[in-house]
C-alpha cells in the first residue's frame, strides 16, 4: 500500500489555480472566417482594394468635392503657404535638414493655425509622392467644396443683383482659372463655371493664382456645361460668348448691364460647338494690335470691367 502510494504521488496533476485555462485551451474557437475576414489574407487586400475603388467612383459621381492634392518639395510648400492655399496637413521628414525654407515653412503653417504638423521618415514621404522629389516637405491641400450652377445665381438674388458668372469652356491651365476668378472677384462678380472632366479644377495652383480671392468667390461644377448654360437661360440669364469671330463687338453688347454669364473658351480652340451653339450672342474684343487671341483670364478680365463699368 506504500508502494502504491508512492507511485501515486510521483504522478503531475492540475496545478492548482490554474483557473480552467486547460479546459478553455480545449474549446474549439468556432469556424474559421472567410478569407476575406482574415486579416493579411490575400483575398483580404483584394476586397479592401476594390472597396476603395468603388469608394473612389462613387465620391466622382457626387462631384461635389475634388481629390486632396499634394504640394511637394521646399519652394513650391513655402509658396503655397505664403498664397493662402488651404491645408491641412505639413509633413516633415524626420531628420531634415533645418534651413531658411523649412523654418519659414514651419512659422507659417504655426502662424496660420489649424494645419497639422507631422514627422515621417523619408520611405514614407517616398510612397506618399511616388517617388517624387520632395525635400522632406509635403503639404496636404483638402478637397475643394464646389458650388452647385445654381448656388451662383442664387447667391446674386440675394444680395438683389443681377448675376455677373463667368463660365469656362475648355480651359485646362488651373492658374488661368485662378486668374479669371481674381477677376471675377475684382470687379464683383458672383461667381466662375466650370465643366467637371476636360478642365481645370480648383488645385493649389488656382488657388495661388487667385490671390486669396477663391476663399470668398465660389466655383461651381457642372457635368455638362451646355445643359448648365441652358438651365441659366431658362432662369433669364443672359449667356455671352466671346469668340474672336464674333458678330458683336464688346462695346455693342447693351446687356451687359443686366443678368449675365460670359463664356471663355480656351487660347487654342476657342468654344467648342455645342457652347458657341448655346450662346444667345457671340460676341469679339477689338484688338487694334493684331494678335489672333487672349489668355482666358485677360479675355474675361476686360469684360467683367466692360460689365461692371455699365452696372456702376
Amino acid at each position: 500500500m506504500a508502494a502504491n502510494n508512492r507511485r501515486m504521488s510521483g504522478k503531475k496533476g492540475a496545478q492548482v489555480g490554474s483557473g480552467g485555462q486547460r479546459r478553455r485551451g480545449l474549446e474549439g474557437k468556432g469556424p474559421t472566417p472567410p478569407a476575406e475576414m482574415r486579416k493579411g489574407h490575400a483575398k483580404q487586400r483584394a476586397a479592401q482594394a476594390k472597396a476603395r475603388r468603388v469608394q473612389g467612383r462613387t465620391t466622382q459621381r457626387r462631384g461635389g468635392r475634388s481629390a486632396s492634392e499634394l504640394v511637394v518639395g521646399r519652394n513650391p510648400v513655402v509658396e503655397a503657404l505664403r498664397g493662402g492655399v488651404p491645408a491641412s496637413t505639413l509633413y516633415v521628414q524626420q531628420f531634415i535638414d533645418n534651413d531658411e525654407r523649412v523654418r519659414e515653412a514651419l512659422q507659417l503653417a504655426a502662424e496660420r493655425g489649424g494645419i497639422n504638423l507631422m514627422e515621417a521618415p523619408r520611405p514614407e514621404l517616398d510612397r506618399m509622392t511616388n517617388g517624387l522629389n520632395h525635400q522632406g516637405l509635403v503639404l496636404q491641400v483638402p478637397p475643394y467644396e464646389y458650388a452647385h450652377p445654381e448656388d451662383l445665381v442664387a447667391a446674386a438674388h440675394d444680395e438683389g443683383e443681377d448675376p455677373l458668372i463667368v463660365a469656362l469652356d475648355g480651359v485646362t491651365d488651373p492658374r488661368n482659372l485662378g486668374a479669371v476668378v481674381r477677376s471675377v472677384s475684382a470687379f464683383g462678380g458672383h461667381g466662375v463655371l466650370v465643366p467637371e472632366r476636360r478642365a481645370a479644377g480648383m488645385t493649389a495652383g488656382a488657388w495661388k493664382t487667385s490671390a486669396g480671392t477663391a476663399a470668398r468667390t465660389p466655383v461651381a461644377r457642372a457635368t455638362n456645361l451646355t445643359r448648365a448654360l441652358e438651365a441659366y437661360k431658362k432662369a433669364g440669364v443672359l449667356v455671352v460668348g466671346l469668340a474672336a469671330d464674333g458678330e458683336a463687338e464688346l462695346g455693342d453688347v447693351e446687356a451687359l448691364d443686366g443678368p449675365v454669364v460670359i463664356v471663355v473658351g480656351s487660347e487654342g480652340k476657342g468654344l467648342s460647338r455645342l457652347v458657341g451653339e448655346t450662346c444667345d450672342v457671340r460676341v469679339r474684343i477689338p484688338m487694334p494690335g493684331g494678335a489672333e487671341s487672349l489668355n482666358a483670364g485677360v479675355a474675361a478680365g476686360i469684360v467683367l470691367y466692360e460689365a461692371a463699368r455699365r452696372r456702376s
